[in-house]
């Protein structure tokens, strides 16, 4: 059974930084890729980041670029999402998600297994 447990999130003041883990556990045949998302009461979940397992060509969404960073540690199966310079525009459940098929993806109906959520919360 395929796992996905979050660790991080929680209340920063804007221009602050959060650090995300999500470590995968249960894939019998490998994951295409992990990814980051985000919802607010109301508006759908929309993608943040995404890596794949082979760490190449990692995606970020226009609003993160420069301030957030994906990267995987040394066991393929667990990602980070640095993020810095945090903006109140930021603050969301923030999700981490795996795609066992080929193809990237921004598309979270495209992701197979979910973590259970973060509150990200950025005001002063």
């Amino acid at each position: 059974q395929v796992q996905l447990v979050e660790s991080g999130g929680g209340l920063v003041q804007p221009g602050g930084s959060l650090r995300f883990s999500c470590a995968a556990s249960g894939f019998t045949s490998g994951y295409y890729a992990i990814g980051w998302f985000r919802q607010v009461p109301g508006k759908e979940r929309e993608g943040v980041s995404y890596i794949r397992s082979s760490g190449r060509n990692p995606w970020y969404a226009d609003s993160v670029k420069g301030r957030f960073t994906i990267s995987r540690g040394n066991a393929k199966n667990t990602v980070f999402l640095q993020m810095d310079n945090l903006k109140p525009e930021d603050t969301a459940v923030y999700y981490c998600a795996a795609k066992s098929t080929y193809g990237p993806s921004t598309q979270a109906y495209d992701y197979d297994h979910w973590g259970q959520g973060t509150q990200v919360t950025v005001s002063s």
